[in-house]
């Protein structure tokens, strides 16, 4: 196989194309059992030290966990009127509730995550459990056919490589920028490097944020 061919058929862009004539799998072994959560903080819970502190951990920890955050403007629950930014905190562990939760309290302790937050399910589950609404079926993971066009949401996407934690003054600039934007503001992802991507080097596969990349 070719240079050009390989990188065509790994993740060459939109203008690309490829024969394929062969290919390989490679399976994994998962516990019967993953664990996930999704628990929300806001300044008045000590968002801002969270970030923070998520910021200096996160391509640390265990390689079977990844603590993604999910930020979002809206009206305050706690102030009327006024608003603020809600941080979600969405992992999923390869692993089961007891062993993340030590994890957790020794990486992380300052989240306060408790048993009550954690959800043991299968990892195909946990699938459903991140894209769809609660009780669907697995049978929608079989459905390739979008039913309802305006059920879905159009937006335009932008991303970018940390490589050093944003401070304290900054996170604070930034709660501020996104309360500015009206009802409409930009929601944010920070999705971590680091731990297992780590191993490969940047022209392995054709996506070089590798060693020095946090999220």
């Amino acid at each position: 196989m070719g240079e050009d061919l390989f990188w065509f058929i790994r993740r060459g862009g939109g203008t690309s194309f490829g024969l394929i004539v062969s290919w390989k799998v490679n399976l994994l072994d998962i516990p019967e059992k993953v664990t996930t959560f999704n628990v929300t903080r806001t300044l008045e819970q000590n968002k801002t030290q969270l970030v923070y502190k998520w910021q200096h951990i996160i391509d640390k920890v265990d390689t079977n966990l990844g603590l993604r955050l999910f930020l979002t403007s809206r009206e305050s629950s706690f102030l009327r009127g006024k608003r603020t930014v809600y941080v979600s905190f969405i992992t999923m562990f390869v692993g089961g509730v007891n062993e993340l939760l030590r994890k957790m309290k020794k990486s992380f302790p300052e989240l306060g995550l408790v048993k009550e937050d954690c959800i043991e399910l299968s990892w195909i589950e946990s699938v459903l459990y991140s894209w769809f609404p609660v009780g669907t079926s697995l049978d929608a993971l079989l459905d390739r056919k979008i039913k309802d066009l305006a059920g879905y949401v159009y937006f335009k996407r932008k991303s970018d490589y940390v490589q050093h934690p944003i401070s304290i003054y900054g996170l604070q600039g930034l709660w501020k920028l996104m309360n500015q934007q009206g009802q409409n503001p930009p929601d944010l992802s920070f999705t971590p490097y680091g731990g297992k991507i780590s191993d490969f080097s940047e022209s392995e596969i054709p996506f070089p944020p590798r060693v020095g990349n946090i999220y």
